[in-house]
């Protein structure tokens, strides 16, 4: 499932109840790369970061980042000088020159392409997949756990799990209702803005600006602007991205509900055709990267990461000496445990140092394949950086996948960073985002994830997007940045030194813990660091390591001349 931030009707004009007044602030576009010293905004002081390189004379060699996403605009002006392209591959020939299995894998690979170049765009949720997996063995039985085996024990009550999250509340009925009653009335008003303005895309702020003639655009205007406040939409988030999120949502969610009575659509079996319970049936799906028009969550992704630098056009990514590597596995639905399994080992096989993994669901039946493959990206010295969820859910409490417990191992993974998102208190009174899953054990750190500006499908298209899918690449590019400009530290070692070199926010600074309608929580007690991603901080904490490092090494050992101290 997408990390996408999705405001619930119902909640948010709870929220409203309580938080009416809290002020919120127009925000730079790039607000997030900014110093709270020089700035008083709690961004990630990139700026500060590459100034601190250039006096210390680093030079950067170049990073591959695989972004694990549902797709990449290949063709959009500030990414396609940063893609990554396959060198042993020659593109278009219909060989797989390199015989690593993927036929012209040129900018990476589709695993959820079929080889007639379908796509599978929607997916059914992790849950109804598993409750629909093991139902005849366990609906309606009397079961004597004692005597099951542990793996027999173990789908009993994963299904046991996904049955009882099948049973949804009054609650969730009528936050389904409220969703389809809200997209409704916006498609409604739509229609006669997009008429009057004479236009087929526009923003909040274009629809505040407008003066309609008629009645029938005044009253459009008015029903847009109170539904765009009820769902807290962003000035400049257009009327097109709001009604695709708000119809996957409902999608979403009355697929569940129907899931009970019957198994969801498998477009994947239709679709990929592949052997789905046998991973050595791993050469599958095609090279369309793009992936149709689902990839507006990977491109956005992507530049935050890597759009090019200091080119004068849209935005400036945070790493400047990085390849982008796209695998898409991610549709509109929970993703497939064997499709992140498999594109994890394939970044790791080509090259990549840093993985991106802005997705996550609470269900995960081949969690053992997904921990093989972190356990390959750990023993391989690749970086995994995760995004902990838009749910407002504390994760210490309620397990997410996939994550860094290697049950197989019985420890943790070392390369693995589970990110929140992070805010400025002065756009709303809170500085983690009220979506943001947390967790004191269980999320390591947060980055700024909310009205985050990037790249979009189109040759040139730019906008704003919230949601922990958009912290984890601002702290993947900070990763890749010290991978590029230090490449002698290890994945482990990025891993320390970004948790420890977070800022911290003051003891004093309250945010509103996630979810709760105003209760109030130290910041420092959301997550493990107790504090935000710092580029200027890691720099710094990383040119310090990297100097005790060379220091511990043999005189005469020609590592140590690999870079300027």
């Amino acid at each position: 499932m997408k990390h996408r931030r999705i405001v619930l009707a119902i909640g948010v004009l709870a929220f409203f109840f309580v938080h009416g007044n809290a002020q919120s602030v127009p925000a730079a576009k790039d607000w997030y790369l900014l110093d709270y010293a020089k700035d008083s905004t709690y961004g990630i002081s990139l700026n500060k970061a590459y100034s601190f390189l250039k006096e210390k004379h680093r030079v950067s060699k170049p990073v591959i980042v695989a972004v694990l996403d549902s797709g990449i605009d290949t063709t959009h002006e500030d990414l396609k000088a940063i893609l990554w392209r396959n060198p042993k591959e020659i593109p278009g020939n219909g060989i797989d020159d390199d015989h690593n299995g993927y036929v012209d894998d040129v900018y990476g690979w589709n695993f959820l392409g079929g080889k007639d170049g379908r796509n599978v765009n929607r997916a059914s949720s992790e849950k109804s997949r598993v409750f629909h997996r093991f139902k005849n063995r366990f609906e309606g039985k009397t079961i004597d756990t004692s005597s099951l085996s542990p793996t027999d024990l173990n789908d009993y009550h994963t299904w046991k799990k996904a049955a009882d999250e099948l049973n949804f509340s009054s609650d969730e009925q009528m936050q389904l209702m409220m969703i389809e009653i809200t997209t409704r009335a916006i498609k409604r008003h739509d229609k006669v803005l997009r008429k009057e303005m004479g236009v087929e895309e526009y923003t909040r702020e274009n629809v505040e600006k407008f003066e309609p003639v008629s009645k029938l655009g005044r009253d459009a205007k008015l029903g847009y602007l109170t539904c765009m406040k009820m769902i807290e939409v962003e000035g400049d988030e257009k009327n097109t991205t709001v009604i695709t999120d708000l119809e996957e949502e409902s999608q979403k969610m009355r697929g569940d509900f129907e899931a009970r009575e019957a198994p969801p659509i498998d477009y994947r079996a239709d679709i990929i055709k592949d052997d789905y319970n046998n991973l050595a049936d791993r050469f599958y799906g095609n090279n369309d990267v793009m992936g149709g028009a689902g990839s507006k969550h990977g491109t956005h992704v992507s530049g935050l990461i890597a759009a090019q630098r200091n080119n004068g056009l849209g935005i400036d990514g945070i790493a400047d000496n990085v390849k982008i590597m796209m695998l898409r596995v991610v549709p509109d639905g929970d993703e497939y445990d064997k499709d992140i399994a498999l594109a994890i080992r394939y970044a790791v096989d080509n090259g990549a140092k840093v993985i991106n993994m802005s997705f996550g669901k609470y269900f995960s039946p081949e969690k053992q394949w997904v921990d093989s493959a972190i356990r390959y990206a750990e023993l391989h010295d690749v970086l995994i950086v995760h995004a902990s969820g838009n749910e407002s859910t504390d994760l210490d409490q309620k397990e997410s996948f996939p994550n860094p417990w290697l049950k197989q191992w019985k420890t943790n993974a070392t390369n693995f960073i589970t990110v929140g998102a992070s805010s400025d208190p002065r756009f709303k009174g809170s500085l983690a985002a009220e979506f943001s899953n947390y967790g004191k054990n269980n999320v390591d750190l947060f980055a700024p994830g909310v009205r985050i500006y990037s790249t979009e499908p189109g040759k040139n298209e730019y906008g704003t997007l919230s949601g922990t899918s958009f912290s984890s690449p601002i702290v993947a590019g900070v990763a890749a940045l010290i991978r590029s400009y230090y490449p002698d530290l290890k994945a482990a070692d990025v891993k320390k030194i970004i948790e420890s070199s977070v800022s911290v926010p003051s003891d004093s600074i309250i945010s509103i813990r996630p979810g709760s309608k105003g209760e109030t929580i130290l910041f420092s007690q959301l997550c493990r660091s107790g504090g935000i991603v710092n580029a200027y901080n890691a720099v710094q904490a990383a040119d310090t390591t990297r100097a005790t490092l060379v220091s511990k090494e043999p005189l005469g050992n020609p590592s140590s001349k690999k870079q300027p101290k």
